[in-house]
C-alpha cells in the first residue's frame, strides 16, 4: 500500500477512458485532502464489496455494468439510490460499505440550462436510465423510457413511468431526449434506429447525451434537426462533485467546482 492515507477509485469494464481520476485528484490537491484516486479494472460486479474492503479504499465510483451489483452488495444503501436501485457511489464507514446514487442529482443540475423542459424521451434502461427517470419523476416531469427490447422494463412499469421497446412505441412531442445508453462511446451506434429518431428529434427542443467528451452520433444527429445539444460533461462533474463532499465531508464551493472542471478537461 501507498502512504497515502485516502485511497479512492472508480471501479469499471471498460475504465480506462474514464475521466474520473483526474477531477477527482484536481478537487483532492484543491482542499489539500491527504488521498489519491485511481481507476480499478473490475470484472465480476458481484466482488465488489470484497473487493472494495480489501483494498481498504475509503471510497469509490461505479460506473457500467456494475451500477445494479454494487447496489445489491452494499451494506446499507441511502437516499433515491434506495428506490432507483442502482448507485454509484462507495463510502467505507468503519468497515461498513455504504451506497448512494449521485447520477440522479447531478443529472438534474446538468439540464438546468435547458429551458423548462415538461416531457422527456428516455433511451435505455440501464442504471442511469433508472437514476434519471425516478430524478424527473421527482420533479414531476413527465418522462417515457425507450428500449430496444421489454427485458428491463419491470423496473418502469413498478413505477408507473411510460415505458416502450422499438416495436411497440408510439412517439409524441418531446421537449428533451436523453441516450442514458453507451451507444457512441467507443463506436458510432445510434441509440435508436435513424427512422425512429430522427422524426422525435426534429420536433424536440433539446437533446442530452450521457456519454462526454464527444459529440456522439446520436448528438449530430440531433444538432442537424435544431436541437440544443449537451454532452454527458456536466452530469459528470455534478455526479462527481456530490460524491466528493461524501469521500471528503467538505461542502462543494465555486472554486473546488472550478478546479474539478478544470481536472476533468485536462487532457
Amino acid at each position: 500500500m501507498s502512504n497515502i492515507k485516502n485511497q479512492f477509485v472508480i471501479f469499471g469494464n471498460p475504465v480506462e477512458h474514464s475521466k474520473s481520476p483526474q477531477m477527482q485528484n484536481a478537487g483532492l490537491k484543491h482542499i489539500n485532502f491527504d488521498g489519491n484516486y485511481k481507476k480499478h479494472h473490475l470484472v465480476d460486479g458481484n466482488t465488489i464489496k470484497d473487493v472494495f474492503l480489501q483494498n481498504n479504499y475509503m471510497g469509490a465510483n461505479i460506473t457500467v455494468p456494475h451500477k445494479e451489483d454494487a447496489f445489491a452488495n452494499a451494506d446499507e444503501v441511502r437516499g433515491l439510490a434506495k428506490e432507483i436501485k442502482a448507485v454509484n457511489t462507495y463510502i467505507n464507514e468503519n468497515g461498513k460499505v455504504i451506497a448512494y446514487n449521485t447520477d440522479a442529482p447531478g443529472f438534474l443540475k446538468a439540464i438546468e440550462s435547458f429551458e423548462k423542459v415538461k416531457n422527456v424521451l428516455l433511451l435505455g434502461a440501464g442504471g442511469t436510465s433508472k437514476a434519471i427517470a425516478l430524478a424527473l419523476k421527482s420533479k414531476d416531469i413527465k418522462v417515457t423510457v425507450l428500449n430496444r427490447s421489454e427485458e428491463k422494463l419491470d423496473f418502469f412499469k413498478q413505477h408507473q413511468i411510460p415505458c416502450f421497446f422499438w416495436e411497440n412505441f408510439k412517439p409524441e412531442t418531446y421537449d428533451l431526449v436523453v441516450n442514458s445508453t453507451s451507444a457512441g462511446l467507443k463506436d458510432e451506434y445510434l441509440p435508436a434506429p435513424k427512422e425512429m429518431l430522427e422524426p422525435i428529434l426534429k420536433t424536440a427542443k433539446f437533446a442530452f447525451d450521457c456519454v462526454y467528451g464527444k459529440i456522439t452520433p446520436f448528438l449530430a444527429l440531433a444538432k442537424e434537426n435544431n436541437c440544443k445539444i449537451k454532452d454527458g460533461e456536466d452530469m459528470l462533474l455534478f455526479q462527481g462533485l456530490l460524491a466528493f463532499e461524501l469521500f471528503t465531508n467538505t461542502k462543494a464551493n465555486i472554486s473546488l467546482i472550478k478546479a474539478m472542471r478544470k481536472g476533468l478537461k485536462a487532457e
